[in-house]
């Protein structure tokens, strides 16, 4: 499948979705946010791909942030399209677990798109940061709004209003990054790869469920939150892949599950 500003490359499972403007640090312009949020849906349909990493092409960024021209002729109503919120919510609700792996800047839309994947590798140069401030806008992408959810709204207080870039480690002591890496594309994706592994050799459905219960259920109040979680276990145990799951693990054998 062929995209203008990504690429969308399936093997073994796994969906690469690569970020692919190198020459330009990978800045994010409408036309790439529709090509994220097209890769999605199609992502979404397809049957190959169980889950996704998502990257920026080269060696120096996931993505740098907005096209800065592009940013300073835009029309200020043009905003209220929402083109990078909807890609970014379309890359959030997909019910297949998504990876980030970050070499290199992610910075404002570039830590943004960071922000709505699942989990978030990086190396150990990687820099992350909504330094959109010093613009003098605010993250428009989610960044309020997720950055908020993932390290805490004082945290997330301070990076937003002082605009300060952060290097990977302080990222993962305080929550943005989940795994640091060496300072090798190699040692990323082999490292974003074996997550991948992991997960695909768990129950498709089960996985599902979790993304659900745990994205919704964080949106509302305990009691709401753990009514779709026992909704979510009442659907995971109708499935066969359920079956499959206890019947291997009472006869000692590694589980073949199919996704039913």
């Amino acid at each position: 499948m062929e995209f203008e500003n990504v690429l969308y490359e399936v093997r073994d499972g796994v969906l690469y979705l690569t970020l692919n403007r190198p020459e330009m640090r990978n800045a994010l312009t409408p036309e790439m946010w529709r090509d994220i949020s097209a890769a999605v849906h199609a992502a979404k349909l397809d049957d190959e791909v169980r889950v996704v990493i998502v990257s920026g092409a080269g060696d120096k960024a996931l993505a740098s942030g907005a096209d800065i021209q592009e940013l300073h002729d835009r029309y200020y109503m043009d905003q209220m399209v929402g083109t990078a919120t909807t890609a970014l919510r379309d890359l959030e609700d997909l019910y297949k677990p998504v990876i980030c792996a970050v070499n290199g800047y992610a910075l404002g839309g570039g830590c943004e798109l960071a922000e709505a994947c699942d989990l978030r590798v990086a190396t150990r140069r990687s820099k992350f940061g909504q330094p959109e401030i010093n613009l003098s806008i605010i993250p428009g992408a989610g960044g309020t709004q997720r950055l908020a959810r993932l390290v805490g709204i004082g945290k997330a207080k301070e990076l937003i209003y002082t605009g300060r870039i952060i290097d990977a480690e302080e990222a993962q002591a305080i929550g943005l990054v989940n795994l640091v890496t060496e300072n090798s594309r190699e040692a990323l994706m082999a490292a974003a790869e074996q997550l991948a592994r992991q997960m695909i050799s768990k129950g498709p459905r089960a996985l599902m469920l979790a993304k659900i219960a745990i994205n919704y259920g964080t949106e509302t109040d305990i009691n709401t939150g753990l009514m779709i979680e026992r909704l979510a276990q009442t659907l995971a145990l109708s499935t066969e892949d359920r079956k499959e799951g206890t019947a291997a693990f009472l006869e000692k054998r590694s589980p073949h599950f199919t996704g039913r």
